[in-house]
């Protein structure tokens, strides 16, 4: 993993490195890639530094797909692919989180990808659904309890503040 002082798009993001900037705002950054797959291919990456999806705070990412659809609409492309890549193995080549909009103009030009679809045991993919369905439950759960929690305290704070009728 690339330290923040090393990453190429944390430079980009402290203006050590020129770019094509599409879009800034307090939490993203869009750009045009130099290296494009085609005409209008376009990165856009939050500015806290971290190599996976998983690494960024929920907030950061609020912006980013609002952001990648009006790339799409000003760059006029009817087809296209948003691609975000986590690890080396699955094509990640910057560690730092980014989400590639790539105009796929014709088959020639664009993302080329291929499908590789596996064949599936309906009962191990029923166990799985459970499997996964319970991990997101239990930590949907888990925000809620916390959340519900702050709330508290922040309502019982403000209701302690507040004078007499």
């Amino acid at each position: 993993m690339a330290s923040q002082a090393a990453c190429i798009f944390c430079k980009i993001i402290k203006g050590d490195i020129p770019s094509f900037k599409l879009y800034e705002s307090e939490k993203i950054l869009a750009f045009l890639d130099i290296n494009p797959l085609s005409r209008g291919h376009a990165l856009v990456i939050p500015k806290f530094h971290g190599e996976k999806l998983v690494d960024i705070p929920d907030d950061q990412l609020q912006e980013i797909l609002p952001v990648v659809k009006k790339l799409v609409v000003a760059s006029g492309a009817e087809n296209y692919n948003v691609l975000q890549n986590n690890g080396r193995i699955a094509h990640q080549e910057v560690d730092h989180v980014h989400f590639h909009m790539i105009p796929k103009p014709s088959t020639e030009e664009g993302l080329g990808i291929g499908w590789p679809q596996q064949k599936t045991d309906m009962e191990k993919l029923k166990a799985l659904f459970a499997e996964i369905k319970a991990k997101m439950q239990h930590k949907i759960n888990t925000r809620i309890a916390v959340t519900s929690k702050k709330s508290q305290r922040i309502r019982g704070r403000y209701y302690h503040q507040m004078p007499s009728p």
